[in-house]
């Protein structure tokens, strides 16, 4: 693999790190819906606001979400909802996984 091929993919790799963690994946499902201030993420998630907003720090560097500040209060979009049909994938994955351990255990 030559080393723009290997940038490339390490590129990939750092957007799917910021997605692996079940939080960050649910404050992205709910950011799906529609803007929220870190406020209303915090409430949701039920953590202190900085673990909240180091979650989407991560995800804003990652370039799959977007911040605006008014007032006091910063407001987070998703900026890429394409990633939602990668988790459309992943769930995919997921019933596919199901219905085949599923499968192995009533063959028994």
């Amino acid at each position: 693999m030559d080393t723009q091929t290997q940038a490339f993919f390490e590129a990939r790799a750092q957007i799917m790190k910021s997605l692996a963690h079940p939080t960050r994946l649910f404050m992205v499902d709910e950011l799906s819906r529609g803007e929220r201030c870190v406020c209303e993420l915090t409430e949701m998630v039920g953590v202190d606001m900085s673990t909240v907003s180091k979650h989407l720090s991560l995800l804003k560097s990652a370039g799959i979400v977007a911040d605006e500040k008014r007032g006091m209060q910063v407001y987070y979009r998703l900026k890429t909802p394409c990633v939602l049909r990668f988790f459309d994938c992943v769930g995919e994955v997921m019933i596919q996984k199901m219905q085949e351990l599923t499968h192995l255990t009533s063959g028994r």
